[in-house]
């Protein structure tokens, strides 16, 4: 397909989503290009996290079209569509680990809609990608509940990761970590995409994820994409909202 041949494993054009009378998205155009870190900011409520759901089916849209992997999702038969969710892994905000279930069974469970496989094969997947993100096969037994939660957001991540996905939907992967949590799951999603090749759409308001995971940054605002480039053409920006975030009293002096 051709759009397998574009460097875009995400193109959004023309999308509009409303709840209601109110219009969240309003003719939004977004690429996610192939292997890199996208950064997706806004103000709060400007319906970052809805545009993640609309692209994985879990809202549904007004107008648009959506492409990923160069298969049209509103055209897709259900074999396509299903052979394009195969291939994307999704963390959602705070997790959303399933509390009834053990990390094992979290983990595990993407693998069991998909494939057919023995329960020995099972415990390996999840063994594996467990340590992918950093944590021991001891806590494979443990409930959410009994977990931190920087320990919740790398098992959701291990999740994410279970059926090995080309992209990855990360949904405010940080939220709620502590500086130093976040640093280090910032350093683990870079890492993880350096080595897996993975594509990340990464919903964010952390400026640190900003500097230091992302490749490339999209600003959503009045329902549209405002501003999308680097760190460096962030801060240069004059629109108003990108200023005051970008070179605000939180923000960094130096471009790193």
């Amino acid at each position: 397909m051709a759009g397998e041949i574009s460097d875009a494993i995400i193109r959004v054009r023309d999308i509009t989503v409303q709840f209601g009378k109110t219009r969240i998205l309003d003719g939004l155009n977004l690429d996610v290009k192939r292997g890199e870190i996208l950064g997706f900011v806004g103000p709060s409520g400007a319906g970052k996290s809805v545009l993640t759901r609309t692209i994985i089916g879990l809202v549904p849209k007004v107008a648009g079209s959506i492409e990923v992997f160069g298969v049209d999702l509103d055209r897709a038969s259900t074999a396509e569509r299903r052979g394009v969710e195969r291939r994307w892994g999704v963390l959602f905000q705070q997790g959303a680990l399933f509390s009834s279930l053990t990390v094992r069974q979290n983990i595990q469970f993407p693998v069991r809609e998909y494939l057919n496989l023995s329960q020995r094969l099972l415990d390996e997947v999840m063994v594996a990608k467990l340590g992918m993100v950093g944590l021991k096969p001891e806590v494979a037994d443990r409930f959410p509940s009994e977990l931190s939660g920087g320990m919740i957001k790398r098992v959701a991540l291990a999740r994410a990761l279970a059926l090995d996905p080309e992209l990855v939907f990360l949904d405010e992967p940080t939220s709620g970590l502590d500086p130093i949590g976040a640093g280090d799951f910032d350093e683990l999603v870079r890492t993880l995409q350096r080595t897996l090749g993975l594509t990340v759409f990464m919903v964010t308001h952390d400026l640190d994820s900003l500097y230091t995971a992302c490749d490339r940054i999209a600003v959503l605002g009045n329902g549209k994409i405002i501003a999308a480039g680097s760190i460096a053409d962030m801060k240069a920006s004059k629109h108003p909202w990108l200023n005051q975030y970008f070179n605000g009293k939180r923000a960094r002096s130096v471009v790193v």
